[in-house]
């Protein structure tokens, strides 16, 4: 089972919650692996009225495995980050079938459930790209629009031998700085702000994506 989802603050050592090694099998939402949906976690759709049948995420070593759906968030209430910190995580992606579809994480979550819910997401796309947004409940404003980046991994230029496209995807909060990382290169960096950072971290994925994500985890920054 998963236990990928624990309390931490900028004080907290860096864990490495999940092992990396990784041999999961492509799903679909109607046909999902084996697998029990991970304990405590919860989810949000973008659209109201979507369904949990349109949804795959189960606990499938090492890791989650997703396949959307409708678009949508998936956490631990209890997966806090607040101060200075680092959230890291490792993301496999299945064949996208030509579509461009964000994935990725967010920070900084409140009310997740409610009217008023609070965030703000890093995520990729196949192609190459990043984009950095926040939430405050319906209002989704850019903090730095879609922007290529050669540290990205995509599917369609995937090792010949490889059946899925590996991006690592790094958050530092310092200070008043934020820093994006993807594959040990940083891609961004920007003003803290307003923008919204210290509470709920978790996972953000939007439609018809079949992903593996092995760890989700949070720490201190390295010194």
């Amino acid at each position: 089972m998963i236990d990928a989802m624990h309390r931490r603050t900028g004080t907290a050592a860096l864990a490495l919650l999940l092992a990396t090694t990784l041999t999961p099998t492509p799903a679909t939402a109607q046909d999902c692996p084996d697998g029990d949906f991970p304990d405590g976690w919860e989810v949000r759709f973008d659209r109201e009225g979507m369904s949990m049948d349109d949804l795959c995420l189960v606990t499938m070593p090492p890791g989650v495995h997703i396949t959307t759906g409708p678009r949508m968030i998936a956490y631990h209430p209890d997966s806090v980050a607040a101060g200075d910190f680092r959230i890291e995580s490792e993301t496999y992606l299945f064949d996208p079938g030509g579509r461009r579809e964000a994935f990725g994480f967010f920070i900084g979550g409140s009310d997740l459930q409610g009217p008023g819910q609070s965030y703000t997401y890093f995520l990729l796309r196949e192609g190459g790209e990043f984009l950095v947004k926040t939430r405050a409940g319906t209002a989704t404003p850019v903090v730095r629009d879609w922007t290529a980046h050669p540290a990205i991994a995509s599917y369609a230029t995937r090792p010949e031998e490889s059946a899925t496209a590996k991006n690592v995807l790094a958050l530092e909060a310092d200070g008043d700085e934020l820093r994006f990382f993807v594959n040990g290169e940083q891609v961004w960096s920007g003003p803290r702000g307003d923008l919204a950072t210290d509470g709920i971290f978790g996972l953000r994925v939007n439609h018809r994506l079949d992903l593996h994500v092995t760890t989700i985890m949070s720490g201190a920054l390295p010194d």
